[in-house]
């Protein structure tokens, strides 16, 4: 096997930032073609409903049904693979489930209150969306972590119904996946998939219902789909590839980091994975375990990718300069494997996740540690935060004016709208201003 071609990048280099611009830009590949294609299958499906659902469905999953109906997953099936999957697995989903629901419980909102001397009552009404479509990928892939992390915060913000989609080629779906749906408490379940799923989700169809939100990953025509349906239906994110920057002082084994680091190229060969340290000889150390480490990999293609073209291991003088490097990425997961994290952590204001100490892994966080998993990413954590309740529910304004709150705003509101030129605005206000 060929030495491992990673970048390798000095904080001192003159062309530093220049190198690692060009490190970290990431502009997905606009695809005329498939554009083309999902609009017009989300138009198909907006206008032609559950006849275009059943055409497409078996077209691209090679899946027969007479109606959509067919289609859904029943809740026999749905409790039933709970019970048939291993007692071990059940045992993990279960924990994992209890620790993500009991996080994002201290993320609730409530409404509040409060009155003014006059008597004029100000506040906020916190409510929950009505329904929600958790999208999660099928195939041969199973993803009950999506599962988990898409719907248990939707239904902890207190949503009525959550729809989940996923595609079942040739009628196969994943048990533990239909166990995660029983245990995350989903509603419904139909295995439908692509860019008709998510179409269908937007608008509805004469079986599969409207929702208010559609979160949860895809390929590249899902998250088309989600970016032509958005503005009819909100949407999480449209996500890039996976990324993780570690931070390490050189204190930390060797072997501990790779493995962080092909956590995250495993994904695909566009993941991003990137370790910065204050040691050269620890960098050093690192990229020769890399090498050895790949040797016995089960994904060593599609991680060797990924490192060699998106990958990087850079030296800083200080971990001062480290967070300067860390706002500067913008990291969906961040490692911070230092003696003392919390000193670090003051001075880091863009990270989707932050991962403190030698010992939590950022797989622990994919998977049970209980903050969500669904992150920003290609820089976005800089105005972007994790998925959470707060995604699913909705801010109402309350104002309740006393009688001599409206003669006072009145008149300011008057004015206002009289140098705005709109006067019916101002004759509304001013219509509630007591004379004398």
């Amino acid at each position: 096997m060929s030495q491992l071609d990673i970048k390798v990048l000095d904080s001192k280099q003159v062309d530093f930032k220049e190198r690692l611009d060009q490190l970290l830009s990431w502009d997905e590949i606009s695809n005329q073609e498939i554009q083309e294609k999902v609009v017009q299958i989300v138009a198909d499906v907006k206008d032609r409903g559950d006849q275009a659902l059943l055409e497409y469905t078996h077209r691209f999953d090679s899946l027969d049904a007479a109606m959509v109906k067919d289609l859904e997953v029943s809740a026999d099936r749905i409790n039933s693979a709970l019970a048939s999957i291993d007692p071990e697995q059940k045992n993990a989903l279960e924990l994992a489930a209890q620790r993500i629901r009991d996080y994002h419980r201290h993320q609730l909102q409530s409404s509040w209150q409060y009155q003014e001397p006059d008597g004029t009552l100000l506040g906020q009404k916190i409510t929950a969306m009505e329904r929600v479509g958790v999208y999660v990928p099928g195939g041969k892939a199973a993803y009950p972590s999506t599962v988990l992390m898409n719907s248990i915060p939707a239904k902890v913000a207190g949503v009525d119904e959550v729809i989940m989609v996923v595609p079942a080629a040739r009628g196969e779906i994943s048990e533990v996946v239909l166990a995660a749906a029983s245990i995350a408490g989903v509603d419904r379940v139909f295995n439908i998939g692509g860019a008709q799923a998510i179409a269908a989700l937007a608008y509805g169809t004469e079986t599969v219902p409207k929702v208010d939100k559609i979160v949860g990953p895809g390929n590249i025509y899902v998250a088309t789909a989600k970016k032509i349906v958005f503005g009819a239906v909100g949407i999480d994110m449209i996500a890039g590839p996976s990324e993780i920057l570690v931070v390490c002082d050189g204190r930390t084994d060797p072997d501990w980091i790779v493995m962080d680091l092909f956590s995250q190229a495993e994904h695909d060969e566009n993941a991003q994975s990137i370790l910065v340290s204050t040691d050269e000889n620890f960098l050093n150390a690192v990229k020769q375990r890399m090498e050895d480490m790949l040797r016995s990999s089960q994904r060593a293609d599609i991680m060797r990718q990924s490192l060699e073209s998106r990958g990087a291991l850079i030296k800083v003088a200080n971990l001062t300069e480290a967070c300067d490097l860390i706002n500067r990425i913008a990291p969906e997961h961040l490692e911070l494997s230092v003696q003392d994290p919390e000193d670090l952590l003051p001075g880091i204001r863009h990270a989707g996740a932050i991962f403190m100490g030698r010992y939590t892994a950022e797989a622990l966080g994919d998977y049970c540690a209980g903050p969500n998993h669904v992150l920003p990413t290609s820089g976005t954590a800089r105005f972007s935060s994790p998925l959470g309740v707060y995604d699913f529910q909705k801010r109402s304004s309350i104002i309740n004016c006393s009688e001599q709150a409206a003669s006072v705003l009145g008149k300011t509101a008057s004015i206002l709208a009289r140098s705005e030129g709109l006067i019916a605005h101002a004759r509304s206000a001013e219509y509630r201003i007591k004379n004398g």
